[in-house]
């Protein structure tokens, strides 16, 4: 008896363990590709600045130096912003190109492997099978606050 209560315990003891595996992964965020290293991100611009003309219209969009390629914002309405890296979940380390708007101003794309990604990152036409590392956001008053 005391032998099948040690099985029964074991056996249990390794569901617990595959289900936490489970949970575990099933909060990751998996719309991010792998590869795409995790620089500090703590950045902070004026959406009414000059130097950020096309952030002050609905779609409009903005390239800053910072995360591991740049990140590129887009203005979605007055009060949401989203920030995107610009290194490709395809192939970050590429190093003919980043992700960036297309001539059309409708889709961001990369112009080295062709993947496709629309305004809120995911992605339209591959081969990019992940969407595009989605940075936080918080505006307060005209101050746009980037993080990770």
């Amino acid at each position: 008896m005391a032998v099948n209560l040690v099985k029964a315990f074991t056996t249990i003891n390794k569901i617990l363990a595959l289900l936490a595996i489970g949970i575990l992964t099933a909060c990751s965020d998996d719309n991010v590709g792998p590869g795409i290293p995790n620089v500090p991100v703590n950045e902070q611009i004026s959406v009414n600045s000059l130097q950020y003309p096309m952030l002050r219209q609905d779609g409009g969009y903005a390239y800053i130096q910072s995360g591991y390629r740049g990140i590129i914002v887009v203005r979605q309405t007055a009060s949401s912003y989203y920030a995107f890296e610009r290194a490709c979940p395809y192939d970050p380390d590429a190093s003919c190109g980043v992700v960036s708007v297309d001539q059309s101003n409708l889709f961001l794309t990369h112009t080295c492997c062709g993947s496709q990604f629309n305004f809120q990152g995911n992605v339209t036409a591959g081969p990019a099978v992940y969407g595009l590392l989605q940075y936080k956001t918080s505006l307060v008053n005209n101050i746009l606050y980037i993080t990770n």
